[in-house]
């Protein structure tokens, strides 16, 4: 799937141009879903937290249940090789993935050892802040018993496309999805952040949702910046009811959201705060 622009991809030892084919059609992720990935930014010379992203493509490999055949260290160093043969001030979404050849002896699960690896690295510009509409899906977020949502699966992502089209189709960019008990769990693809009273909720992580790198980093820097942040269940109400709700994700980083269902929200001041925080802390690194 070609995001943006040009497209340059390492594979079996060597960086090639174009959309690369990297995956046999009796691989065990071709037909059982063992593929996990991991993005990344590079914009304006800087590429925040990517030795996070690199570090938890690995964590996600394992627990689907198959080594991952490099290690962190390597993957970043090979992502910041790659960026290096584009034009400085190229907007790219950079994007590790892993994924089984084989199947073990049940043929469902992966074989641990048969780990496969590629990088994909994509033109891709970083979108402005403007107007985001967010409704609320009827799709909800699996439990942790129900599938590998501690790592970043492929498999789970299906469920997240039509969170986003069922919206689009509603004429919102994205919604909320819930987990099963009628808890906000996240967006078809980003973390939320609501505001009441000056004060910033944000859904706990309970196992339905990755608690994402740039989540994280957000939550630090508005604290560092004397922000009370509380992580907390949040319902459909609670953000009915907030004065701001802003978005975190790899591929935007920080979008504050401008309307939400048919009301207009009041305020965009906190989420382009963080959205400026962040971007300090990107070109401080």
């Amino acid at each position: 799937m070609a995001l943006g622009g040009r497209i340059l991809t390492w594979f079996n030892g060597e960086w090639a141009e174009g959309n690369t084919m990297i995956m046999g059609a009796a691989d065990h992720a071709s037909w059982l879903g063992s593929a996990v990935f991991d993005g990344a930014r590079a914009f304006e010379g800087v590429m925040p937290d990517l030795d996070l992203h690199s570090q938890r493509i690995v964590r996600s490999a394992k627990s689907m249940g198959y080594d991952a055949p490099v290690d962190g260290d390597t993957i970043e160093a090979l992502i910041r090789e790659g960026v290096a043969k584009f034009p400085a001030d190229a907007e790219l979404y950079l994007r590790p993935m892993m994924w089984s050849v084989e199947g073990d002896e049940t043929l469902l699960g992966p074989d641990p050892t048969s780990g496969a690896f590629a990088i994909c690295i994509e033109e891709l510009p970083m979108p402005k802040a403007g107007e985001f509409s967010l409704t609320v899906s009827p799709y909800r977020r699996p439990r942790q018993d129900m599938a590998l949502t501690e790592a970043k699966a492929a498999c789970l992502y299906p469920n997240n496309g039509r969170i986003a089209q069922e919206a689009r189709s509603r004429g919102f960019h994205t919604a909320l999805s819930m987990d099963i008990d009628d808890n906000v769990a996240e967006t078809s693809s980003t973390n939320v952040f609501m505001v009441r009273d000056g004060e910033v909720f944000t859904p706990a992580p309970n196992g339905t949702f990755l608690n994402g790198i740039t989540r994280q980093r957000m939550m630090a820097l508005l604290k560092d910046d004397g922000f009370k942040v509380t992580e907390t269940s949040l319902t459909v109400a609670d953000f009915t009811d907030a004065s701001e709700i802003f978005l975190t994700g790899n591929a935007s980083k920080i979008t504050p959201v401008t309307r939400f269902e048919d009301r207009q929200m009041p305020s965009t001041q906190i989420g382009t705060k963080a959205r400026s925080l962040y971007w300090d802390y990107a070109h401080s690194r």
